[in-house]
């Protein structure tokens, strides 16, 4: 997620290191790189003009506080701004007497179905009692898939096939009524914003629902067009927020950075994974951290109180501090992170993380080797690898597709990782972690490729 314009960010800020005063040269020449990173990035050329314009006006002349160094105070300044520019604050839904009427719109292809039932789920898991209606008639099969993850999720659907949406929404309100539900989230057809017969459509369903919410879905892929869609939806139906899809596949972060300040609509949600579980509360200044490459301890805790079970978490620690953790409690670590997101995501999530992974490579597909590895052994060599032989490394090798070689490597590192636990609970401080970092991978150190130079020799 935004990689390429964290990584320019962070280049930046290390060249402003060491100056002793923030001159209107040292300004300027910074913002010059600011402005490429974002343009870059696909941000609208009228929001990055807006953006530094603030920054400039703050930083020109502005004395380095005696406890910061002039490239904290850039990055203090820029991070202030690019909240700004997010929307300062998270936006919550709004508190209404139930039930709470939530209307999803968004092109075809956005994601919008499956974004309306990730939003079920998160709702739900917030205590709410939701519904989903299945007003999109369009698109084949788009009721069974809405059926299908309802099922999924313990969420009722509400369906009528031949009748048209307006009346079908006035329906499943009367049935949320009837059922004591306390929110009703409308998927409609995904539509074009320059579809006059489309959009009628939703027009009409918008008068017949009187929703509290209209939330459109946005393709955060498709960067500054995402503007354009938001714009065109707006004009026919008064939005109340937005929800960007697909987040953690753009590396760019255009359309996050510039939807908000164009239409002034509240971003309320990311989608930010392809699982039922990958929808987050969007906060301005949670991400204007990763934009900047901060991380995002507290997105990562939440993450980790919804995925790690307390009780087994407790449990977990005990065994660290006892020496005591087997592979079988590797085992069940690998599962929760799994259910984290993607395991680069999660990393960038930790302050300062920026300079370790480009030192190592860390990647899902190590955990996935590592975890076929494990699950090839019997619960005993789990329990005690001291047990796992050389015929035993041959058949946990080819049960898991692997080599030996990888089976000794991935013992080492379990070794390596029991003796950090250890060194920590006796307060020795920790080791390096590109030792024991699952599938972690340094690039040749220089030494090594003079050894392999001779060896050819």
């Amino acid at each position: 997620m935004f990689e390429q314009v964290s990584g320019r960010f962070e280049a930046i800020f290390d060249r402003l290191r060491g100056r002793g005063r923030l001159d209107e040269a040292s300004v300027d020449a910074a913002l010059r790189e600011v402005r490429l990173a974002l343009l870059e990035a696909d941000v609208n050329v009228a929001v990055v003009r807006t953006f530094l314009e603030r920054v400039r006006e703050r930083a020109i002349g502005t004395e380095v506080h005696q406890s910061l160094t002039p490239g904290q105070q850039v990055i203090k300044i820029v991070h202030e701004e690019l909240v700004t520019t997010l929307g300062r604050a998270n936006v919550p839904l709004k508190s209404v007497s139930p039930p709470l009427v939530i209307l999803i719109a968004g092109l075809q292809g956005s994601g919008k179905t499956t974004t309306a039932a990730k939003l079920a789920k998160h709702l739900k898991g917030n205590g709410r009692r939701p519904m989903l209606v299945a007003a999109d008639l369009q698109r084949p099969a788009a009721v069974d898939q809405l059926q299908t993850l309802g099922e999924r999720i313990e969420v009722p659907v509400f369906t009528e096939r031949t009748n048209r949406p307006p009346r079908l929404v006035r329906a499943a309100l009367r049935e949320a009524t009837r059922l004591s539900l306390d929110t009703v989230i409308i998927d409609t057809a995904g539509r074009l914003q320059i579809d006059r017969e489309l959009m009628g459509e939703l027009e009409a369903i918008n008068k017949e629902a009187k929703p509290h919410e209209t939330l459109l879905v946005v393709d955060a892929l498709t960067g500054q067009e995402a503007v354009n869609v938001a714009q065109g939806f707006n004009e026919r139906v008064p939005l109340t927020g937005l929800i960007l899809t697909k987040l953690d596949g753009d590396a760019r972060g255009g359309a996050a950075i510039s939807v908000r300040e164009v239409t002034g609509v509240p971003i309320k949600f990311a989608g930010v994974g392809e699982g039922i579980d990958g929808l987050e509360a969007f906060h301005p200044e949670r991400m204007a951290s990763r934009i900047l490459g901060m991380g995002d301890v507290l997105t990562l805790i939440e993450k980790a109180e919804q995925t790690f079970d307390q009780a087994e978490a407790e449990k977990a620690a005990a065994k660290m501090q006892k020496g005591e953790f087997t592979l079988e409690d590797f085992l069940e670590q690998f599962g929760a992170l799994k259910r984290m997101g993607p395991l680069k995501d999660v990393l960038a999530m930790i302050p300062g993380s920026g300079s370790l992974l480009k030192q190592v490579t860390i990647e899902d597909r190590d955990l996935q080797r590592l975890e076929g590895m494990i699950r090839s052994m019997t619960p005993a060599e789990r329990r005690n690898p001291k047990l796992i032989s050389g015929s035993r490394k041959r058949r946990i090798a080819a049960g898991s597709g692997r080599t030996p070689t990888d089976v000794n490597q991935l013992l080492k590192q379990f070794g390596d990782a029991q003796r950090m636990m250890k060194m920590m609970s006796g307060g020795k401080g920790m080791p390096s972690l590109a030792g024991i970092s699952p599938g972690a991978r340094r690039p040749p150190t220089n030494k090594k490729a003079k050894k392999k130079s001779k060896g050819r020799r």
